[in-house]
C-alpha cells in the first residue's frame, strides 16, 4: 500500500533539535509495550521488517503503546537535545497503519538542569499543538507558532497507538551573556547553534553530521562524498558558525573512515558580519537569543559560494589519516574572527565530526 506523502514545509531544513544525535531524549512515557519510546528520536524514517517478532508482538520501529481498556491518553516526555524556539513539527507515523493514533498534541515546558520525573509531571507546560488528527504511515507536518524557548516537551497521543519518528525543527538557543570572552567553545557544535549551509557534495551521507554531538557510530553518521576521478578535485563544506568568534584548536575526525577518508584537508574562513550590519542592520548573533538562522543559505543573502567572495585560510592543506582524530592548533595561520567556515577536502571522501574550538567576538 503506497500512501502519498504530503510536501515538505520550509522549516524541515532546520535542525532536529530533539534527535538523538544532538543529545535529545525520550525520558519517559506511560506506555511502550510493544515498541520503545527511544525510536522516536533515532534518524530515519523508521523501516518495516514483515516476519520480525518479539515476545510482546509485532516488532516495531517507533514508540508504540498496547491498546488502553481504561481511560486516558499516552504520553511521552522529551528532553531536547538543545533549548530552542521552534517552527514546526513531524508526528511521522511511518508503517504504523492499523495501529497509528488517531490524533495528537504537544506541549512544552523550560526547565533548568536535570529534573526528576515527579518534577517533569508538575511542570508548568504549555500546549503548543492542539489536539489535532494524524494519517496513518505519513509525514504529519504542523507548524508551531511560539517564539518562546523550551527544553522539553510532550507527545500525548489519543487514545493510544504507534509513532515512528517525531521530529522538531527549530533554532537553538544559545545564552552568550553566560560565555566568558577568553572561554573556548565549540563553534562548529549544532548543539550551539552551528548549521552546515552548503556543500558541493553528499551522496553517502548528510552534511549535517558533521556537527553533531560525540563522535560518529558508524560510517553513515558523518558527511561523505562520491568517488571523484576529475584530477585535483576538491570536495567542500560550509558551515556557519553558532557565533563569530576566533578558532585557537581544531579537531577533523576521520572515524570509521578507512578505505575512503580524503587524502588531506584544509578550512577557510569569511566574515560576512560587517557586510550583513551595514547593508541590513542586522545582528547574525544576537546575545542572550536563539540563534536564527533567517537567511538564505545561512549567508545573510550573500552567495556563499561566489568566486569573488574572499576566504582566508586558517589551516593551510594538511595530511590525513584512516580512522582518526587528527588535532590541528599550532597549524593555525589566521587567528582573526569568522562567521562561516569552509572545509575542503582532497580529493573526495567521508569526515566524521568537526570542531573549531574558539573564542566568541562580540
Amino acid at each position: 500500500m503506497e500512501i502519498k506523502q504530503p510536501e515538505a514545509p520550509s522549516y524541515t531544513s532546520l535542525l532536529d533539535i530533539a534527535s538523538e544525535k544532538l543529545g535529545g531524549k525520550a525520558l519517559v512515557c506511560s506506555d511502550d509495550f510493544f515498541a520503545e519510546k527511544e525510536n522516536l528520536l533515532k534518524p530515519g524514517r523508521g523501516i518495516f521488517i514483515a516476519d520480525k517478532y518479539t515476545e510482546r508482538g509485532k516488532w516495531m520501529d517507533g514508540w508504540e503503546s498496547r491498546r488502553k481498556r481504561v481511560p486516558g491518553h499516552d504520553w511521552c516526555i522529551i528532553q531536547l537535545g538543545a533549548s530552542g524556539v521552534i517552527r514546526g513539527v513531524d508526528i511521522d507515523t511511518n508503517f504504523f497503519l492499523g495501529n497509528h493514533p488517531p490524533f495528537a498534541s504537544v506541549e512544552a515546558c523550560n526547565i533548568d538542569g536535570k529534573p526528576t520525573t515527579e518534577e517533569l509531571q508538575k511542570a508548568d507546560w504549555m500546549e503548543i499543538l492542539s489536539k489535532s488528527p494524524l494519517n496513518p504511515g505519513s509525514h504529519n507536518y504542523y507548524d508551531i507558532k511560539s517564539d518562546k524557548v523550551w527544553t522539553h516537551l510532550r507527545l500525548n497521543i489519543y487514545p493510544d497507538g504507534g509513532v515512528a519518528r517525531f521530529k522538531v525543527y527549530g533554532e537553538v538557543y544559545k545564552n552568550w551573556d553566560a560565555v566568558k570572552q577568553d572561554e573556548l567553545i565549540d563553534l562548529a557544535a549544532a548543539a550551539n547553534g552551528a548549521k552546515s549551509v552548503l556543500c558541493n557534495d553528499m551522496f553517502f551521507s548528510h552534511m549535517d553530521n558533521l556537527i553533531m554531538s560525540g563522535r560518529g557510530v558508524n560510517m553513515g553518521d558523518g558527511w561523505e562524498t562520491k568517488r571523484n576521478r576529475t584530477p585535483n578535485n576538491r570536495d567542500w563544506v560550509i558551515v556557519k558558525l553558532a557565533h563569530r568568534g576566533e578558532i585557537k584548536k581544531i579537531l577533523v575526525d576521520t572515524c570509521h573512515f578507512k578505505g575512503n577518508y580524503p587524502d588531506s584537508c584544509s578550512i577557510e574562513g569569511v566574515n560576512i558580519f560587517p557586510l550583513i550590519k551595514e547593508d541590513r542592520g542586522i545582528d547574525l548573533f544576537p546575545l542572550g537569543k536563539a540563534c536564527p538562522d533567517p537567511f538564505e543559505g545561512g549567508g545573510g543573502g550573500i552567495d556563499l559560494n561566489a568566486p569573488d567572495l574572499k576566504w582566508t585560510e586558517i589551516l593551510p592543506k594538511v595530511k590525513l589519516q584512516a580512522d582518526h582524530e587528527h588535532f590541528f592548533e599550532k597549524e593555525i595561520v589566521n587567528l582573526s574572527s569568522f562567521t562561516h567556515i569552509r572545509l575542503n577536502i582532497f580529493p573526495d571522501g567521508g569526515v566524521s565530526r568537526l570542531r573549531l574550538f574558539g573564542t566568541i567576538v562580540h
